[in-house]
């Protein structure tokens, strides 16, 4: 075979062409985080008639906020000052989502993507300069939905270079979220690094699966089919025990949730008592315990019918060791969540409950997280 040879002046041009041409626009930078704690978000946009900055977990942006247009074609909004934390967002230009060209940065939903910012300054997530763990994403074989799967796996700082074996918390995302959600808009692993470094919590693997098993829309107060319950106790928990180095009992394996995560933790952990020691559940509950407005009433047996022998098996219960649901004063689920310890406190299980301010957002998740893992595995 022979070798084609690129003469110098044509090979020493190449890198060129990737360039700006000369004289063009200078690069937009955004998003970007000023001095005072405001953020500024951009977009050269020539040809757009309106543009709007979406990110409901942005405090004060629930509806979007309408974006100038500046000097260069360049759109431009300044929020805050922007409290500590990570958030998504992207731009509607004339009605069309947009992520951030110039932001790398990303984070995935069931059936888009973000982009995404972090703005530092709240200690325990922030990426400081510990020992850091890694997060893999991982391909599997669902025997349950006869399809490839994807999950991400956060292993300890050391797991490469030793031969220990780990406990491991199975971490689960909210409705319309994905197995990505929790390593980045989440900050799991930042605050399981950080807790670590700090000697507040054990060394632990992190599964996080994805909870969807469609990624097409349900009518609403339609029956969630509950494949993902068959598929965690028939592949997940069995792919990750075959693959990695993992402490075996229930006392070395927990379990929680965030929102729809939070029922499929209850879904799964409640009947299957004997896998799990420790089962967390954040701004969720037993759907459909409390009647919900425009809402139809739920269809055959209620959740603690159905579950009415597991909760009744006070054997099962003994080894549990930590049951610990959390909800902000503010969240739309806080009635389901109160009703839902009350339910289990009448089958005499002992559930934490906590109650903090805050609806249903992330900045309250990745608390929960914080507060939770370090009770783990003790």
């Amino acid at each position: 075979m022979k070798l084609r040879l690129i003469p110098l002046c044509l090979a020493l041009a190449l890198p060129l062409a990737a360039q700006p041409a000369p004289g063009g626009p200078p690069p937009v930078t955004s998003p970007e985080i000023l001095s005072d704690g405001r953020v500024a978000f951009r977009l050269r946009a020539p040809k757009a008639q309106e543009v709007r900055l979406i990110g409901t977990d942005i405090p004060g942006n629930m509806k979007g906020t309408p974006m100038a247009k500046g000097e260069g074609d360049v759109w431009e909004v300044v929020l805050g000052p922007v409290e500590p934390g990570a958030y998504r967002y992207h731009f509607n230009v004339d009605g069309v989502p947009v992520m951030d060209p110039r932001n790398p940065l990303t984070s995935e939903s069931n059936n888009n993507s973000w982009s995404l910012i972090h703005v530092p300054g709240a200690d325990f997530m922030d990426t400081k300069d510990v020992p850091h763990g890694a997060v893999a994403q991982v391909t599997y074989w669902s025997k349950v939905l006869k399809r490839f799967r994807r999950m991400h796996v956060y292993t300890p700082p050391g797991y490469e270079r030793s031969s220990v074996r780990y406990p491991v918390f199975y971490l689960l995302h909210g409705a319309s979220d994905s197995d990505n959600s929790w390593s980045t808009v989440g900050r799991a692993g930042f605050i399981l690094d950080n807790l670590m470094a700090a000697g507040k919590a054990k060394p632990m693997i992190v599964v996080m699966p994805a909870g969807h098993t469609s990624r097409a829309p349900r009518a609403p107060g339609a029956a969630m089919a509950d494949e993902f319950v068959n598929e965690f106790l028939q592949d997940i928990l069995p792919a990750v025990e075959s693959r990695y180095r993992v402490l075996e009992g229930r006392q070395n394996r927990a379990l929680a949730g965030l929102s729809m995560g939070g029922m499929q933790t209850l879904n799964i952990a409640i009947p299957n008592l004997e896998k799990f020691g420790y089962v967390g559940v954040y701004s969720s509950g037993i759907f459909g315990i409390v009647p919900r407005p425009n809402m139809p009433p739920p269809q055959g047996p209620s959740w603690e019918e159905r579950n009415k022998a597991a909760l009744e098996n006070a054997k099962a219960r003994q080894g549990l060791k930590l049951f610990w649901l959390a909800c902000g004063k503010e969240d739309f689920l806080i009635e389901t969540h109160r009703a839902t310890v009350g339910l289990f406190r009448k089958y005499g299980f002992q559930p934490v409950a906590v109650e903090g301010e805050g609806g249903h957002v992330w900045k309250n998740w990745r608390l929960y997280l914080n507060e939770f893992a370090p009770q783990l595995f003790r």
